[in-house]
């Protein structure tokens, strides 16, 4: 169980950073970026979905090592698991989605509802700075003609 609770809290650390460190880029880059303001929305919003991708592959290399590795539980048909299941199990419970038809067993579990919670809040994040970015390049580009 120390080993999850200590995966649990090294990834959401890491989720963090990594998110913390692609807005800094993001506030750092668009301004001098040369492009419509429209455009500058697209690329917040790829820069968030591409963190959120990132972070959701750090959550099912850890479901993976922790289940194929260290035997701390399962995740769906023991028969069938494989990286591809962890990223799929993984995306599926970053961003709350639910399916329930791959489904987490023993230790696992704890490691399952943290990356939902942290999912949440990262997702929260990038869409309070969507919101934000939308604002100061909408009021920067009312100049220009749709």
């Amino acid at each position: 169980m120390a080993l999850i609770v200590s995966a649990c809290l090294l990834l959401v650390v890491l989720t963090t950073v990594i998110h913390y460190e692609v807005l800094r880029g993001l506030s750092l880059w668009l301004p001098e970026l040369p492009i419509r303001p429209r455009a500058k929305l697209i690329v917040v919003i790829l820069g968030t979905f591409m963190a959120h991708l990132l972070e959701i592959a750090l959550y099912a290399f850890a479901v993976f090592a922790l289940v194929r590795y260290a035997g701390l539980g399962s995740v769906g048909d023991e028969g069938r698991f494989s990286l591809a299941v962890s990223l799929y199990f993984s995306a599926e419970t970053f961003t709350s989605l639910g399916y329930g038809d791959v489904v987490p067993g023993g230790d696992v579990r704890l490691l399952a509802g943290t990356e939902a919670l942290n999912g949440l809040l990262l997702i929260g994040w990038s869409a309070s700075y969507a919101y934000i970015a939308m604002e100061r390049f909408w009021r920067d580009g009312l100049g220009e003609r749709i």
